[in-house]
């Protein structure tokens, strides 16, 4: 397993450096050793108690990573639903990774039951995992639930940064979900006209472009902002292969993964000659 390598070669790292550091003061002359010894102390405890943490670490997390390292998601699945829902811890890393095991197994109403429980006994896991939530009710076919969900997140005003813009991101494509076509312009408008991130940036003026222009009621300045947004990102990514490594980045995400379709599409407008 990956993961078992990475530690081991890490600890014989730390072991390493730790008799390095012990022997260096036998190694120098005496009127050195003294001095280095001193010197040497602290950085020697400081190792060893990473290593106590790295060990601690691995054994109590030895079951949940070693289940992801397998991609056992059912498996997975049960084992946090026997640390959240049986035991109630309730972490917002825990609940992520229990959401994200129910989608992969596209068992989406325990998405939707799992967000509830949350909900009375820590609400705030709720709000930082609001794209995953969000998304299972888009993969259940829930637009109208997606979109009232989306917009009561994007409207709470303590989410910021990259998380708030997806929301906004998504909001608008449940809105285009919903043929709500206004709705969905005015958020890919300001999305492609100002967002700092380059990925909503050129996705928003993909879906302006291939499906809001024709109707728009101001399709001129649509044309502009779609136009504008385009240009943004291939100053800013060159080629496709910036794209790409882009969404590279974020492959991981389970929000990116459902939209991966669109977010490919998208490169292959922004990029065509």
């Amino acid at each position: 397993m990956k993961f078992k390598y990475l530690i081991i070669a890490f600890t014989i790292i730390i072991v390493f450096f730790l008799l390095v550091l012990v022997m260096l003061p036998f190694l120098v002359p005496d009127t050195l050793s003294e001095n280095l010894r001193y010197m040497t102390l602290p950085l020697t405890f400081f190792m060893v108690f990473v290593l106590i943490c790295l060990g601690i670490f691995f054994l109590f997390n030895y079951r949940l990573l070693s289940l992801l390292e397998r991609e056992d998601w059912p498996a997975l699945a049960y084992y946090l639903e026997q640390k959240i829902l049986i035991k109630g811890n309730y972490s917002s890393r825990k609940v992520r990774l229990l959401a994200s095991s129910y989608m992969v197994i596209s068992d989406y109403p325990s998405v939707l039951k799992l967000e509830s429980k949350a909900l009375l006994v820590k609400p705030s896991v709720i709000e930082k995992n609001a794209l995953i939530f969000g998304s299972a009710r888009v993969l259940n076919g829930k637009y109208d639930e997606a979109a009232v969900f989306f917009n009561t997140h994007c409207n709470k005003g303590r989410l910021k940064g990259k998380n708030l813009e997806w929301i906004r991101w998504f909001y608008g494509f449940t809105n285009l979900l919903n043929s709500r076509f206004a709705q969905a312009e005015e958020i890919f408008l300001s999305l492609a006209a100002s967002s700092r991130y380059i990925l909503i940036t050129g996705i928003s003026a993909y879906f302006l472009s291939n499906n809001l222009v024709k109707y728009s009621l101001n399709p001129e300045e649509c044309k502009a902002v779609t136009e504008n947004g385009r240009n943004r990102v291939v100053t800013a990514l060159v080629n496709a292969e910036g794209w790409k490594k882009e969404v590279e980045k974020m492959a991981d995400e389970i929000h990116i993964a459902i939209i991966r379709k669109y977010i490919d599409e998208a490169g292959i407008w922004l990029f065509k000659s």
